[in-house]
């Protein structure tokens, strides 16, 4: 019921009360439940309005749509850069493989399908937590390897990079996957050794990587049902 009270808009307690019809002290113990949760959160006028984790939610409805429109678009990726590609999305406190495509032979960063990697270090956490608002971007930087002037970089360039942040010697370059109200869903990426890719991958392999993310998220946004359809045929002419 609070749920479905708080679709029309942000709402304050009593607004919640006078909707439900429960009384005041149950909608208050219920919705600070719901925030824990991040069913629910507040806006800056203390108003409760409906949280991040429904959001998660959603888009983790459209999980096969989005993997198996990666999947192409990922092959693309590596055979473009040579290295290890892979889709990230969050997941609570984690984030999670949803798709790659490995590096076939020599030294890779492999990262299965289904690892749970953590959101204080590498490229695709700083892009995953880059555009998220201002209270779960001061949580997110808690115990992080990167800063907010480099989360304020990723925000201006468009892309995010790291240098031995999650693992020594590795070195990754990712961009976001926005879905269709624009909110960033995904993060694709490239990893490997910092021998290979340099101690500035962004400048190498940003472009590629930004572009490979783009057409992910046209996809999504314009063309959900053709997931398997000539994805990716520019990224090899990079």
């Amino acid at each position: 019921m609070i749920l479905d009270a708080l679709e029309a808009g942000p709402a304050s307690l009593a607004q919640l009360v006078e909707c439900t019809g429960l009384a005041r002290p149950t909608v208050h113990r219920l919705a600070s439940a719901l925030i824990h949760h991040r069913f629910l959160s507040r806006d800056v006028r203390g108003r409760y309005v409906i949280g991040s984790r429904l959001a998660e939610l959603a888009s983790a409805a459209g999980d096969d749509r989005l993997v198996s429109a990666a999947g192409p678009i990922l092959l693309k990726l590596r055979d473009a850069t040579g290295e290890s590609s892979q889709l990230y999305r969050r997941q609570g406190d984690a984030r999670v493989c949803v798709a790659s495509a490995e590096r076939p032979i020599g030294l890779r960063d492999s990262i299965p399908v289904g690892t749970q990697l953590s959101m204080k270090a590498g490229s695709a956490a700083q892009v995953l937590l880059a555009w998220e608002d201002h209270e779960r971007l001061v949580e997110g930087l808690q115990g992080a390897r990167f800063t907010p002037t480099v989360l304020a970089g990723v925000r201006r360039r468009g892309w995010g990079e790291s240098l031995g942040e999650r693992e020594p010697g590795v070195a990754s370059v990712s961009a976001p996957v926005r879905g269709p109200s624009g909110r960033v869903i995904a993060a694709v990426s490239i990893s490997g050794p910092i021998e290979r890719l340099t101690r500035q991958p962004g400048r190498q392999h940003a472009e590629v990587v930004v572009q490979a993310a783009h057409q992910l998220t046209e996809l999504v946004r314009k063309n959900p049902d053709a997931a398997e359809h000539g994805l990716g045929e520019d990224l090899g002419r990079h």
